[in-house]
């Protein structure tokens, strides 16, 4: 963790790079034991972020448009697994479709393609008929799918058994109408370069299978991925490197993958706490030096590998190693407003709103209330004239 106070000035490089005052930048944190430590925010404070999200109460453009607010399905998984005789909760795909469409949001992101077996169509929707059943919902609320976590091989050189289902899932995402096909995790696991370069042949490969099918391949990013690349220095026992130039991975992989193939979907929440935990790194030369992550800018330089995002939200929380703790959307500290407006493109992203705790077993509703608060928060996002 990060102290302000500290000798390297760490804290005051941080607060430079986000472009706030000292102040602002204080505001956010909170302390640990006497010491003070850097919250990993775009510089709003818990009420300036409330502030922006609800769109402050003046006017201004939409910074999402409303054909753009979408959520992904992971966040409502325990609605649509279930049990529609059991509840009188929405229940399975199509209620909970419709629910969602109620909220006014008009895209979905799907993460399976699974529900409880008494909802209509039955458990197991991921084949050819439960995508034309599944595609009869959407059009009937109004929703269009945008994406999946679904198959990506593990396995490379890809074995034919494997081809073939990338390949039905590519045909279910097409009957879908989606624009993309994706999958949940990052490309490796790996810190070294070898291993990003082996997984680029892959996405390279998988890339123009999915483009030939007329979709877009992307990979979901967490945490990891934005921490530095071990490409120098000195090899440990196993010949592997065991510094950095400093170039974060996901950043290798955005120059070693063909653009026109391969394409990302950020988690803004995860990017901010890879700003949090990957600020320093270890150099070629054995020195120590900075480098604070900034999330937007990495998608600024990038804007079209980043058609699709996980709008997920989070209250500052230095003692779990994150940073933070997730919050239904617009409830938290991270500046979205500030982030949107620096990404722009606002007519091409796809912000899908995200809660990885919403299911709860105590209230079985507050899925589809959190995802109702992530709606009204998206909407609420205004750009100031």
């Amino acid at each position: 963790m990060t102290a302000f106070n500290d000798e390297s000035g760490t804290g005051d490089a941080l607060r430079r790079a986000l472009g706030v005052s000292r102040r602002r930048f204080l505001s956010t944190c909170t302390a640990v034991g006497a010491a003070a430590v850097a919250a990993p925010v775009f510089g709003a404070s818990p009420a300036l972020a409330q502030s922006a999200h609800n769109g402050g109460g003046g006017g201004g453009h939409a910074l999402v448009p409303a054909s753009k607010r979408g959520i992904i399905l992971y966040t409502v998984r325990d609605a649509t697994g279930r049990d529609p005789l059991a509840s009188n909760l929405p229940s399975g795909f199509r209620e909970v479709f419709k629910e969602l469409a109620r909220y006014g949001y008009k895209q979905v992101e799907f993460a399976g393609y699974g529900q409880h077996a008494n909802a209509p169509g039955g458990a197991n929707l991921e084949t050819v008929e439960g995508a034309k059943l599944l595609r009869s919902w959407l059009d009937e609320y109004g929703l269009h799918a945008q994406g999946n976590h679904g198959f990506i091989p593990g396995s490379w050189p890809l074995s034919q058994p494997d081809l073939d289902t990338f390949k039905k899932h590519l045909e279910i995402a097409n009957i879908l109408g989606m624009d993309h096909m994706g999958t949940g995790g990052d490309p490796t696991g790996s810190a070294y370069r070898s291993d990003w370069d082996a997984a680029a042949d892959k996405w390279n490969a998988l890339g123009k299978i999915a483009h030939s099918a007329g979709l877009k391949l992307y990979t979901h990013n967490h945490d990891a991925a934005y921490g530095f690349l071990l490409d120098g220095g000195p090899l440990d026992a196993q010949g592997k490197p065991t510094r950095s130039s400093g170039i974060r991975k996901l950043e290798y992989f955005l120059e070693v993958t063909d653009p026109k193939t391969v394409w990302l979907e950020m988690d803004i929440f995860w990017a901010h706490v890879a700003q949090y935990k990957f600020h320093t790194y270890t150099a070629h030369d054995g020195s120590q030096r900075e480098n604070v992550f900034d999330p937007a800018a990495l998608v600024r330089r990038n804007n079209k590998r980043y058609p699709l995002f996980h709008a997920k939200d989070g209250t500052v929380n230095t003692t779990n190693g994150m940073g933070y703790d997730m919050v239904p959307f617009g409830t938290g500290v991270i500046d979205y407003e500030r982030f949107f407006t620096r990404v722009g493109a606002m007519n091409y992203h796809n912000p899908m709103v995200e809660q990885d705790n919403a299911p709860s077993d105590t209230d079985l509703g507050q899925s589809l209330k959190h995802a109702k608060i992530g709606y009204d928060n998206l909407a609420g996002l205004r750009k100031k004239h």
